[in-house]
């Protein structure tokens, strides 16, 4: 009996030993090269080093993967600055538990050789901007470059008024835009990356529920390990791995746009900005962003905004 007891207990224990936790993480759009960490964590075992089996979510133009973090369908969500924001004004139980990118891909596209290659250079130039890119960044860019609300036309997602004028200006993702429109036009447009003009939002934070950073903060560290390791080796390594798991849940990206996208975000150090930690958040940063999204009106009222991110993880 005691023989057949000391068995039990010794399977009950390795069975908790190596038991995987089932995890979803929910992307901010279709799978793409600015996902490639993450796949390439799965990829490589990291998730399955920490004991997680890792279940992607993809987003996309009629998915509300915020939805899906609010209704505990998923553990994780990829959100940004303004949307963590966003839950501290609503009092929504919702934190950024770390910041994947240091810099917003966000971009304004010039013409090359028109004189047109600084922001202080848009005056009197036409921009392209969608309904997005009014509510987000425009008041900053605006603001600091003395720009006017009568320059503005809408942005379809269809950059052909863009081409047509080489005296335009258009806004952009940095592995999109400028990739199509080199394809279908033949030049690489001027890319003003509005993170090196200022813009301090963070981008690819991971978002999580504060019931999940109270009751499991050990989860959340072991995915945020794993999370870091899979960019650093999709950075500094072979990233075909991960490419391969992107495509298998998109068939409709193209390998050389996944190359474009590896190669602009290590040329423009969107995962570590200025040497920063892959993943870290500082309270400076928050706090300037929060600052300036008062100052220009995005919110009517003051909040707490450190309400809306922890450092208890990603530092």
């Amino acid at each position: 009996m005691l023989k057949i007891i000391v068995v039990l207990f010794s399977w009950f224990a390795t069975a908790n030993l190596w038991a995987f936790d089932n995890v979803k993480l929910s992307l901010d759009w279709v799978p793409q090269g600015e996902h490639g960490g993450f796949f390439q964590a799965i990829a490589k075992g990291y998730y399955a080093d920490q004991n997680i089996e890792l279940e992607i979510i993809p987003g996309g133009p009629s998915v509300n993967t915020k939805a899906m973090l609010m209704a505990d369908q998923v553990e994780f969500n990829i959100g940004g600055s303004a949307g963590a924001l966003n839950y501290a004004k609503q009092d929504l139980p919702f934190t950024a538990v770390a910041a994947f990118f240091q810099k917003t891909p966000q971009v304004l596209m010039s013409h090359p050789n028109v004189g047109i290659d600084h922001p202080s250079d848009f005056k009197g130039k036409t921009i392209f901007l969608s309904n997005f890119g009014r509510l987000s960044f425009w008041g900053f860019i605006k603001n600091k470059y003395d720009l006017s609300d009568d320059q503005l036309e809408s942005y379809n997602f269809n950059s052909q008024p863009f081409i047509d004028d080489p005296q335009s200006v258009q806004q952009g993702y940095l592995s999109s835009e400028p990739f199509a429109i080199k394809k279908a036009a033949g030049f690489e447009p001027v890319v003003h990356l509005l993170a090196d003009h200022g813009f301090s939002a963070y981008a690819n934070t991971i978002e999580a529920s504060d019931k999940l950073i109270a009751e499991n903060p050990d989860l959340i560290n072991r995915f945020l390990t794993a999370s870091r390791q899979g960019w650093e080796d999709y950075l500094n390594n072979d990233p075909q791995p991960a490419f391969d798991l992107i495509q298998q849940l998109n068939p409709d990206m193209p390998s050389d746009k996944l190359a474009y996208a590896h190669s602009k975000m290590i040329e423009y150090n969107i995962v570590t900005g200025n040497g920063e930690k892959i993943g870290s958040m500082s309270a400076d940063r928050w706090k300037e962003f929060y600052e300036m999204s008062v100052e220009l009106g995005i919110y009517d009222s003051e909040f707490d905004h450190e309400k809306a991110y922890t450092l208890e993880f990603s530092n």
